[in-house]
């Protein structure tokens, strides 16, 4: 499975709720993962990232350089926040705007719920960078990008500096 890249229409469409719990969207899981673990930094993605258009999200920000209290590997299907509050900027990039990276207004706490791949429910309250990566990668379930909440394109978006030669 390849990543989609922006401009690339499929990642505005919306996903379908996860109705059943059974060996293609585990094995699917799977593959979401190895592709997540490749990815240069990646601490999430979602599904339609890969053309898959299922309200399934991987994060992981427990690698984070800074110690911080969070929820591990968290694989959620069908998530969705129920509360937030509190808003800071942060700078976000995406494995699907490899070149880019953008400063976001997001919520700084969130109470969401989701079933995780055995299916059991969760309830929980995540915040700071972790919260930041759960909203992320919930928008692009709703066919959003980082791009799309940009407050000014012209102040708000950086070009990655690319190490490669």
């Amino acid at each position: 499975m390849d990543i989609i890249s922006y401009p690339d229409q499929r990642l505005k469409q919306l996903s379908e709720t996860v109705a059943e719990l059974d060996k293609d969207i585990l094995e699917f899981i799977q593959q979401l993962e190895r592709i997540r673990q490749a990815g240069p930094g990646a601490v999430g993605i979602a599904a339609p990232q890969v053309n898959v258009f299922k309200r399934v999200v991987i994060v992981d920000v427990s690698n984070m350089r800074k110690p911080v209290d969070n929820h591990g590997h968290m694989i959620m299907l069908n998530p969705e926040i129920t509360d937030w509050e509190g808003m800071a900027m942060g700078r976000e990039g995406c494995l699907s705007v490899p070149d880019f990276t953008g400063n976001v207004i997001r919520a700084e706490k969130v109470k969401l719920q989701y079933m995780d791949e055995t299916g059991k429910h969760h309830e929980i309250e995540s915040a700071g960078y972790e919260a930041r990566a759960i909203q992320h990668e919930i928008d692009h379930l709703d066919g959003l990008l980082f791009l799309d909440r940009l407050v000014s394109r012209r102040s708000d978006l950086f070009r990655r500096k690319n190490d490669k030669k």
